[in-house]
C-alpha cells in the first residue's frame, strides 16, 4: 500500500532543531502518514515520538542512522527494530562515548587554528541537545571565525585533517548491518552519493552490503539529481533491494533548505509485526 511518508528525519535527541513530539506535531501538518525518527546513532528520542504518534494519528518507525568508518559520510540506516535491543543500545552506547571524547580534541584542535572556544558555549548553542558538528559550527559563527556554517565545514569541521586527528572511531558497515538486524530491523543504505565514489565502486558497495543483509537503498532524496535518483532505483532493482526516502530533515535553523517530505512510498513492509 501507498503511504505518505517521510524515512529520514532528525530530533532534538541528536543534531535536530525540534524534539520528538514537535517533530511528530510537525508531520502531522504535513500530511504525513509515516514517519521514522532516524537520529544519529541513539534511538533516546523514539519512546516520546512514538507516544506523539499514538496521539496524532501517525504511524512512527523507530528509525536510526549510524555512521560507518568506511568513508567520511557513510550511514547506515536502521528501521524497525526493537528500541530496547541490547545489541544495538550496546552499540549507541560505545558511539556516544566516543561522541564526548570528540569534544574535547575539537575544542584543541580549533584554539589550535586560532578558534578558542568552550565548552559552554557549544553547550550554550546546543541548547541541551546531543552536542555534535552544527553546534561547533554555530558557535564558531557566532564568534565571527566564520561567516556561516558552510564555511565552519568546508574549512575546518570536514576536512582530511579534521577526520585525521579529530573524528570519533566508528563502527563498520558491516557492524552497522549486523547490529540493526540482530535487533530485529531493517536496514537501507542512505543518500548514496554523499560516500563519494562513482557508480563502479557504488555499485560494489550495494553488492557487498547486500550480503550482509542491507534490505533497501534510500532512492528518494531532496539532493539527488534525476539521474543519481534512477542510478540508485537501478541497483536497488539489481540486487533486489527497497526504496527508501526521506528528507533528512534537521529544522530550519540547521538546514535552512530541507523541508519534511511527503514522498509516496511502499512502507507496509516497514510496519508488518
Amino acid at each position: 500500500m501507498i503511504r505518505i511518508c517521510d524515512l529520514h528525519t532528525h530530533s532534538t535527541a541528536s543534531d535536530g532543531q525540534y524534539g520528538p513530539s514537535e517533530l511528530v506535531a510537525r508531520a502531522k501538518a504535513r500530511g504525513i502518514e509515516v514517519l521514522a525518527l532516524t537520529d544519529h546513532d541513539t534511538v533516546d528520542g523514539v519512546a516520546e515520538a512514538l507516544a506523539a504518534g499514538e496521539r496524532l494519528g501517525v504511524r512512527v518507525i523507530p528509525g536510526i542512522e549510524l555512521s560507518a568508518r568506511e568513508y567520511h559520510t557513510f550511514h547506515i540506516l536502521g528501521y524497525a527494530f526493537d528500541p530496547d535491543a541490547p545489541a544495538l543500545n550496546e552499540l549507541c552506547a560505545r558511539m556516544k562515548k566516543g561522541r564526548d571524547e570528540r569534544e574535547t580534541r575539537l575544542l584543541a584542535y580549533l584554539a589550535e587554528k586560532g578558534m578558542a572556544l568552550t565548552l559552554d558555549e557549544v553547550e550554550a548553542v546546543a541548547g541541551g541537545k546531543v552536542i555534535g558538528r552544527p553546534h561547533f559550527a554555530q558557535a564558531m559563527v557566532a564568534r565571527g571565525y566564520v561567516a556561516n556554517n558552510r564555511e565552519a565545514f568546508d574549512k575546518w569541521l570536514d576536512t582530511e585533517e579534521f577526520h585525521e586527528r579529530v573524528e570519533r572511531p566508528k563502527p563498520s558497515t558491516r557492524e552497522c548491518v549486523e547490529t540493526i538486524r540482530a535487533s530485529g530491523g531493517r536496514v537501507s543504505l542512505a543518500h548514496p552519493y554523499q560516500i563519494g565514489v562513482d557508480d563502479a565502486a557504488l555499485d560494489a558497495i550495494v553488492r557487498e552490503l547486500a550480503g550482509y543483509g542491507l534490505d533497501a537503498i534510500e532512492c528518494y532524496y531532496p539532493k539527488f539529481t534525476p539521474a543519481q535518483q534512477a542510478y540508485y532505483l537501478s541497483l536497488a532493482e539489481k540486487y533486489r533491494l527497497r526504496a527508501t526516502g526521506g528528507s533528512d530533515f534537521h529544522g530550519e535553523r540547521v538546514k535552512p533548505d530541507v523541508a519534511l517530505a511527503a514522498l509516496e512510498l511502499d512502507a507496509d513492509w516497514l510496519l508488518e509485526g
